[in-house]
C-alpha cells in the first residue's frame, strides 16, 4: 500500500517531492509503542521530525 501512495504523490515534473515519515511513539498508559505515519513535502521534513 505504501508504494502505491508514494507513487501517486510523486509525478514527474509536477509540484513538490514528498517524504513519508514514520515515528515510534510510546504510550504513557501501557508503555507500548505505536507508529505514526505522516506524508510531508521534502522542505518540511526537519520541522515535522521536531514535533
Amino acid at each position: 500500500m505504501a508504494k502505491k501512495v508514494v507513487a501517486t504523490l510523486k509525478k514527474e515534473g509536477e509540484g513538490k517531492s514528498f517524504a513519508k515519515i514514520i515515528k515510534a511513539v510510546k504510550s504513557p498508559k501501557t508503555g507500548a509503542y505505536t507508529f505514526k505515519e505522516e506524508i510531508v513535502p521534502l522542505d518540511e521534513v526537519q520541522a515535522a521530525l521536531k514535533n
